[in-house]
């Protein structure tokens, strides 16, 4: 199967939830070629089987499409949910009393309330709010007994069995990650998974502790922190500055955190990864009327764009590919979002002041920044960016310098994290040990693609022996005709 030309690629990612609507090889091959770049597994639904399932499918896309895409398994975390109600739906109407019982109690009455979460009657109080179903029904704390807690409905509406529970404000002392979560992070690093998401992070160690466990059983994955508490943004930049990547999750969040907080919450998120060049995911509704209809609405296409111009490495869609009527539409659509609002970047000004990536030899960060700007003083069509683990490629891509770049690699698990990088598209097959031979395989792609012309040029970012593991070489690179 022929891929996509360069030019048809946005320089944001786009990450793909998998689901109903798009299990099949044909279906992922068909999203793949619309623009996604991960696939993401939520492993709060389906089984084991059922994942290893989608796994290999995902590789058989690959395979079949031949471009690389990252896998990201995101642990459901610790989520508190309501047990099963008596009446299922359930009307909670304004000024009602309801009262959370210990679970270990049958619930006397519908209004009587039960959860997965045991502590849940110890660690309220009275004051505390109660969010249930997304936010759209809301209790507070009234009164406290030792097996209940009453609680007096202030938002009104109607919940179900099992439908989440957020507790804004309240200290839990809920572990970041259950005994199913460990399980699937063990599986995932068996697995050779790219990215692994952990939900409600609240510190730092969180994130190292995961960080050991996915070491230790050998896989090189990446965590992606998800921000979605309170507590995670008190403490933003050491989480931001422990973890590999960060998902804005909208939709706890926005229940967390009061909605009106939101956005201005986005754009500090978006902004502390900028400075400390973390990949960045906004998350959650992004084109969410395209569950059923062909086309998102103005709001929708806005947001999308909006986070864009913010500084998201990536937008995520959720139920739009895994449930939706409308995955393929819904890709295509935020590309085409995409491509017209980076257009934004062409003429944006590059920063002048030298900021070292951490984790980055500065040596490296510094000839990034040197070829950019030598690439925009040219006019190069093209950077190319050999790179070992993807840090380099890590560091161009917080620039948002709009010319086209590729990264290669001669590991797959690089060129598959590459696939979270803004404007770096990973290039598989390419020969990094010989720069003659890499030149020439960049002119014979280019011209294939047609994002190259002979007498073009192209900027080279490797290395040499002179510095140890450094990124310390930079060529300008005349485009040569294709030896036929």
């Amino acid at each position: 199967m022929a891929i996509e030309p360069l030019s048809a690629r946005a320089r944001t990612k786009i990450v793909a939830t998998v689901g109903p609507a798009c299990r099949s090889v044909a279906q992922l091959v068909e999203l793949l070629t619309a623009g996604v770049d991960v696939f993401r597994l939520n492993m709060a639904h389906g089984s084991r089987e059922e994942h290893e399932q989608v796994v290999a499918d995902i590789r058989e896309a690959e395979r079949q499409v031949g471009r690389p895409v990252a896998i990201l398994v995101d642990l459901a975390g610790p989520k508190i949910r309501l047990g099963q109600l008596l009446e299922d739906p359930l009307e909670c109407p304004p000024d009602a009393e309801f009262a959370f019982i210990r679970d270990q109690q049958a619930p006397a009455s519908a209004r009587e309330l039960t959860s997965n979460y045991p502590l849940l009657v110890d660690e309220l109080n009275t004051g505390d709010m109660v969010m249930l179903a997304d936010g759209t029904v809301s209790m507070r704390v009234i009164a406290k007994e030792r097996n209940r807690v009453r609680c007096r409905v202030v938002q009104p509406g109607i919940i179900r069995s099992r439908q989440g529970i957020n507790l804004p404000g309240v200290m839990l002392s809920v572990p970041a990650m259950t005994g199913d979560d460990t399980n699937n992070a063990l599986w995932a690093a068996k697995s050779s998974i790219d990215f692994v998401g952990l939900s409600f992070v609240r510190s730092p160690n969180e994130i190292h502790a995961l960080k050991t466990l996915l070491r230790s059983s050998g896989s090189a994955a990446h965590v992606v922190a998800k921000i979605e508490k309170r507590e995670a943004l008190d403490h933003l930049e050491a989480i931001v500055t422990a973890t590999d990547a960060v998902m804005v999750a909208r939709g706890d969040l926005g229940v967390e955190i009061d909605v009106a907080e939101t956005p201005v919450a986005q754009k500090r998120i978006i902004a502390t990864c900028q400075r400390l060049r973390r990949p960045v995911i906004v998350a959650t509704q992004m084109l969410d009327s395209m569950h059923h209809s062909r086309r998102p609405t103005r709001a929708e296409a806005t947001d999308v764009a909006n986070a864009i111009l913010d500084g998201a490495d990536a937008c995520m869609l959720s139920g739009e590919t895994a449930i939706g009527e409308y995955p393929r539409e819904a890709v295509q659509m935020m590309t085409r979002i995409m491509l017209h609002t980076e257009e934004m970047f062409r003429d944006a000004r590059l920063d002048d002041e030298f900021n070292p990536a951490a984790g980055v030899h500065p040596i490296t960060s510094a000839v990034v920044q040197a070829a950019s700007r030598i690439a925009r003083q040219v006019k190069a069509r093209l950077i190319v960016i050999s790179t070992r683990s993807g840090g380099t490629a890590r560091v161009k891509a917080k620039q948002r310098n709009f010319i086209r770049t590729l990264g290669v690699s001669d590991s797959d698990t690089t060129l598959r994290r590459i696939c979270l990088y803004w404007g770096i598209t990973p290039l598989a097959g390419a020969p990094v040990d010989s720069g003659p031979e890499l030149r020439r395989y960049i002119d014979h792609w280019g011209l294939a693609d047609g994002c190259l012309e002979v007498g073009d040029l192209v900027v080279f970012i490797t290395g040499n022996d002179f510095v140890p593991k450094a990124h310390n070489l930079l060529v300008v690179h005349d485009v040569e005709a294709a030896a036929p």
